[in-house]
């Protein structure tokens, strides 16, 4: 267990801001969290749970304790329905999906080089290209910080939609996790509808993909839209995609044909935002330190020096000309601390 004091969390946030916080302590085994509960003082409170901090934003040195996963391992058990894969919260995300894919099992391969931690992806529910971790995550084991009790979620518990899950609104900072099982399937069936993902393939004269193959083309796509952390700081997309009335988007539809969107329900419409950031004129324009992702609309960027404050300006204004354009809110996906 590292427990550091003053820590510099630049190393622990991908969109490169300099802050510190009171405390730092990372753990290794589930039994280490069990020690720091059974020790802790009112000085750590509140704690804030962290992986990779790769969907945060700070815009302000953190006045308490930062809990951070480091628990790895990945065990797998055959089952009727596919294979349990259970994963430490710590291990990397795209270590599990690369895991999966070269044992020929399928079910995260279109979240492919989605930045973060296995324990992120069950708090954010990420998802990318038609899928999302709440298709596949079977069981959730946490630790409860109020009281030090173990308890076991099922996907059910959690109450799951588009990058929600209870544990970033009822439960929020309640539960510190340690363990999350995917249960993938041994059939592969690929997912091609989303994106250019098809476009791409056809490039490659590539008319059914396997599964390896789907996986390069996805990290392929990914990687030309967006930047590197170490080149420029970011937090990935930064904004929700907004989910729109019938009404609203037909009437945006017969203003705007060539408006991308995709089918939820007969009663809602998923509008790209970053269409709409790209509409209002901000791709690849930047306020102070702060920028649009020339080649993704959808990514802000740390360009060179930024503060949090500086990213949080130039999100709220891009709300508002969204809103002021299209009569559509659109919300960040990142946690803004």
């Amino acid at each position: 267990m590292k427990d550091l004091r003053n820590y510099n969390l630049l190393s622990h946030n991908t969109f490169g801001i300099d802050v510190e916080c009171k405390r730092f302590v990372s753990f290794e085994t589930t039994e280490e969290v069990y020690s720091f509960i059974a020790n802790r003082t009112d000085t750590d409170l509140p704690t804030l749970v962290i992986g990779e901090g790769s969907n945060l934003l700070f815009t302000q040195n953190y006045p308490a304790t930062i809990l951070h996963s480091a628990i790895k391992g990945i065990e797998t058990t055959p089952c009727s329905e596919g294979i349990l894969v259970r994963c430490g919260s710590g291990e990397h995300w795209d270590d599990v999906v690369d895991y999966c894919v070269s044992n020929g099992w399928s079910g995260l391969e279109n979240m492919s080089y989605i930045p973060g931690t296995v324990g992120a992806s069950a708090v954010q529910n990420i998802g990318a290209y038609g899928s999302e971790a709440k298709d596949v995550i079977y069981r959730i084991e946490a630790i409860d910080l109020s009281n030090g009790e173990s308890v076991t979620f099922k996907n059910e518990d959690c109450n799951y939609s588009y990058r929600k899950s209870n544990f970033k609104t009822i439960w929020k900072g309640r539960f510190f996790i340690t363990h999350v099982t995917y249960l993938v399937k041994k059939e592969f069936q690929p997912n091609v509808r989303y994106g250019n993902i098809k476009a791409v393939l056809a490039e490659k004269g590539i008319e059914v993909p396997t599964l390896s193959q789907l996986r390069e083309v996805i990290i392929e796509i990914r990687k030309s839209k967006l930047p590197e952390p170490s080149e420029e700081g970011n937090a990935g997309s930064f904004f929700m995609n907004p989910i729109v009335s019938r009404s609203t988007f037909e009437a945006l539809l017969a203003q705007y044909p060539d408006m991308p969107h995709y089918f939820i329900d007969e009663e809602h419409e998923k509008v790209p935002a970053g269409w709409l950031i790209e509409q209002c004129g901000w791709k690849g324009k930047r306020l102070g330190n702060a920028g649009v992702h020339a080649k993704q609309a959808l990514v802000l960027v740390n360009k060179g020096g930024a503060s949090g404050n500086e990213v949080l300006t130039l999100c709220n204004t891009i709300c508002n000309d969204v809103q002021s354009k299209f009569g559509i809110t659109i919300h960040p996906e990142v946690n803004i601390l």
